[in-house]
């Protein structure tokens, strides 16, 4: 097996190494969460998210991301506290190098079955980004259900 090596592809996933407050336009009852991004090593990102849920429940979520050269696609991994489902993706960036299109499969809203998501990583500039999460439609459109902001603590 080669050892990775950090790739230009690396760098968009770099951007997001640092403390971060998240906010939402839903969460204007409660407290920002916050978010800590590590890198291990270049190859691998890891966010570990903490903040409190609508029903007032603490919660921990982690979110992997690192690039799979054999592939040319983004890859990672999200679970949370508040649901025994992992969620796994392969994506790629737009070419404006600014938004990470992530898809992955998942538990439908109806609760039959599974459904299919996007979820985009957005930097509006080095310290605010956003994360939306969309639903496939019937008709191969995507839907936002979710919208996350993220302001770098400095």
């Amino acid at each position: 097996m080669k050892t990775a090596e950090v790739l230009k592809e690396h760098s968009f996933l770099e951007r997001l190494i640092g403390d971060w407050t998240v906010t939402a336009p839903d969460m204007t009852d409660s407290e920002p969460w916050t978010e800590t991004v590590r890198s291990l090593h270049g190859i691998w990102f890891v966010a570990e998210g903490t903040g409190r849920m609508p029903d007032g429940k603490e919660a921990t979520s982690i979110l992997t991301l690192g690039y799979n050269a054999a592939k040319s696609k983004y890859v990672g991994s999200w679970i949370g506290s508040m649901m025994d489902y992992m969620w796994v993706y392969e994506g790629e960036l737009e070419a404006s190098g600014n938004v990470l299109n992530l898809y992955t499969t998942g538990p439908a809203f109806d609760g039959e079955g599974l459904a299919d998501y996007r979820e985009q990583i957005t930097f509006l500039d080095a310290d605010h980004r956003t994360f939306t999460s969309s639903a496939k439609q019937p008709d191969g459109s995507w839907k936002q259900f979710m919208e996350a902001h993220y302001a770098r603590k400095i």
